[in-house]
């Protein structure tokens, strides 16, 4: 996961400074991210039934690393429009698949008991890789704007070395794709869509697609600010935004992890969501970018509940139908329905009103996500399962209960 999270990790707000340092408007750079979260909204239910399809998630996720370190070298060499629209494209393609080929190769490996323990263990070494490489993209950046997509490629060759020291052996393939290894899984599509599973799940993708509507533009939107306010210490500022809240992920993830089963899933899902209003009013009214930085340590909160809530809950749902990918690809598709939205609403905001009224209008969409999963979403947790003991190590490798 270390070296998966540093190839992606060049993208995000890095491309909107990128792109404004080359004199790209905000309608203009709105217009290319919301077409390629069309691609990831079109792209991620196929993804995951294609990951639920294959026996072997280890290849689609070297194919997936692949294509993105490739996409952040056509956006190094060429920052025109057709190449980055089609950089864009590719790496959301790549990512609808390798997303879920790692929440499979996860599942595969440890079983539903012990994924949320393992899924913690994930999100700490993936924040740690994003960490390091904010760092030294943000370092890079400093002396050259296309730096940072030459070191995101570079990173694809230990992600690589990484994903073939798992062993194809060690991944029960029924259990990576939501079936259990006593029971056959219930193939047909039919089994994900009776009420008890499938009530949770439209509550979870609905309360998701208002949290991404408002969260997807909020720091590339301030990176873009940062970008016109500080010149080259931009990329030095939107740098240590990202390793902030990479270091917060970092440090209690596992705890999440942990609490999510003594407390359940939904305490945790409404942490998550109530920080994101707070984050955008204080970019709306809060200026100075070492502040802002400092706000982005509730980012780090959000994307540790998340991190870990969102596949497990997953799981919860999904466990012996076999289809635990298809579902991953179906929150997705909600979460891409929101980023979708999200770029183009805030660059015309931003454009026509004004970055702080952008900001609180983000807020607002916030407020409603909140009030969704707070009210609406039940709670997943099994009722029988035991809180998992104070390391919450799993057994070694390949002797793990399902």
């Amino acid at each position: 996961m270390f070296f998966v999270a540093n190839v992606q990790a060049g993208f995000g707000p890095f491309i909107n400074a990128y792109l404004t340092s080359v004199a790209w408007t905000q309608v203009e750079i709105g217009i290319v991210l919301s077409i390629s979260s069309l691609v990831a909204l079109a792209g991620t239910m196929p993804g995951g039934a294609l990951v639920d399809a294959v026996r072997s998630e280890r290849l689609v996720a070297a194919i997936s690393v692949a294509v993105i370190g490739a996409t952040a070298l056509m956006l190094a060499l060429w920052p025109i429009y057709v190449a980055v629209l089609g950089a864009l494209v590719l790496h959301s393609a790549a990512s609808c698949v390798l997303g879920p080929a790692m929440a499979a190769i996860s599942l595969g490996l440890v079983g539903h008991a012990n994924l949320s323990g393992r899924l913690g263990r994930n999100v700490r070494f993936a924040a740690i890789g994003n960490a390091v490489a904010a760092i030294a993209m943000g370092a890079c950046g400093y002396f050259s704007d296309r730096a940072v997509f030459f070191v995101t490629a570079i990173l694809l060759v230990p992600a690589l070395v990484a994903l073939a020291y798992i062993r194809t052996a060690e991944i029960d393939p029924e259990r990576a794709h939501g079936g259990q290894p006593e029971q056959p899984p219930q193939r047909p599509l039919s089994s994900l869509l009776v009420a008890a599973r499938l009530r949770p799940l439209v509550i979870f993708c609905m309360s998701f697609m208002l949290f991404q509507l408002a969260n997807a533009a909020m720091f590339p939107l301030m990176g873009g600010l940062l970008t016109m306010r500080s010149g080259h210490w931009a990329w030095v500022l939107i740098a240590a935004g990202i390793v902030v809240p990479q270091l917060v992920v970092a440090a209690i993830a596992p705890w999440i992890a942990r609490r999510a089963e003594i407390v359940g899933r939904r305490p945790l899902l409404a942490l998550g969501f109530v920080v994101l209003p707070i984050r955008g009013v204080l970019f709306a009214v809060v200026h100075d970018p070492n502040v802002l930085v400092i706000a982005q340590l509730l980012d780090g909160i959000s994307g540790a509940v998340f991190g870990v809530l969102v596949p497990l809950v997953v799981a919860d749902v999904t466990r012996g139908t076999g289809h635990f990918n298809l579902a991953l690809g179906i929150v997705g598709a909600s979460v891409g329905i929101g980023a979708t939205l999200s770029t183009t609403l805030a660059g015309y905001v931003s454009d026509h009103l004004g970055s702080n009224t952008a900001f609180l209008v983000l807020a607002a969409i916030a407020a409603a996500g909140l009030l969704s999963i707070s009210v609406l979403m039940p709670e997943t947790r099994p009722k029988d399962r035991a809180p998992p003991p104070a390391d919450d190590d799993p057994p070694a490798r390949g002797v793990v209960p399902a």
